[in-house]
């Protein structure tokens, strides 16, 4: 089996870490640098770094900062924020990142995810989607921050994506976001049953029990989390003792204190 992923994310704005609900009332939650290292030291599989208010603000992703973080990791990671162009992507790659995330960016511009795949392969270039449930059923993709609908339909935009070239989904449910109410196990499964490619669950995680069920009961391959590991609520050794306590595979177990597994 593979081994299921867990991935702390590092939303920034004006370089400091941030959590919200929702996608607002964001606070700071801190340095990015440090959370980065606390986080790989800590035995996390991958590492996310996500400049939330970059699209919206019309400006660049903050490259030296991604620079400084990719200097100290030792695992994979991920940048995405304002990414615009394969110049972008580039530049973001030669600063350390070995994934980009693309968000508003591909929906306005969907040949940007083929141009990226077909330079750097699809291994590189990951689609974050921000889907919020509509009354009628189904869900609908936000952008920009989860400030604007695109009036796409979320499982449609993910099949065309991956047939584009993203290699990963990130797959947010704006519902869930900050509440720490669980994951949209209905819109995961469906998004994750529907396309060929790994698919990262985010949004509403709250206990050990709502990141195992995401894994366990949706087919996702990862669990991004953020306040819940900020705060300090929960660390990655007890969730990744946790899911192996329940037959979930994990990587790596060794080096775990006794304790915890």
């Amino acid at each position: 089996m593979v081994a299921r992923r867990i991935i702390p994310c590092l939303d920034m704005a004006q370089g400091r870490v941030v959590k919200g609900v929702n996608f607002v009332g964001l606070r700071d939650a801190g340095d990015p640098v440090e959370l980065a290292c606390r986080y790989d030291a800590d035995g996390a599989d991958e590492v996310v770094f996500l400049d939330i208010a970059a699209s919206h603000q019309g400006r660049g992703t903050l490259v030296e900062l991604v620079r400084r973080t990719a200097e100290v990791l030792f695992i994979p990671f991920t940048v995405g924020g304002g990414i615009a162009s394969v110049d972008a992507i580039t530049e973001l790659l030669r600063a350390g990142a070995d994934k980009v995330s693309l968000n508003s960016s591909a929906v306005r511009d969907p040949d940007l995810i083929s141009a990226g795949a077909r330079r750097f392969g699809a291994q590189c270039i990951v689609v974050a989607i921000d889907a919020r449930r509509r009354p009628g059923g189904g869900w609908d993709v936000f952008v920009k921050g989860g400030r604007e609908n695109t009036g796409l339909d979320a499982l449609a935009w993910a099949r065309e994506v991956v047939q584009r070239g993203a290699g990963e989904l990130l797959l947010t449910s704006m519902d869930g976001d900050g509440t720490q109410q669980g994951y949209d196990l209905e819109l995961t499964a469906a998004v994750a049953e529907a396309v060929p490619v790994p698919v990262i669950a985010s949004g509403g995680a709250g206990s050990l029990d709502h990141i195992a069920a995401v894994l366990e009961r949706t087919g996702a391959a990862a669990a991004l989390l953020a306040s819940l590991l900020h705060d300090g609520v929960l660390t990655v050794p007890q969730i990744k003792a946790d899911l192996a306590r329940r037959g979930l595979p994990v990587r790596p177990l060794a080096g775990l204190d006794d304790s915890l597994r």
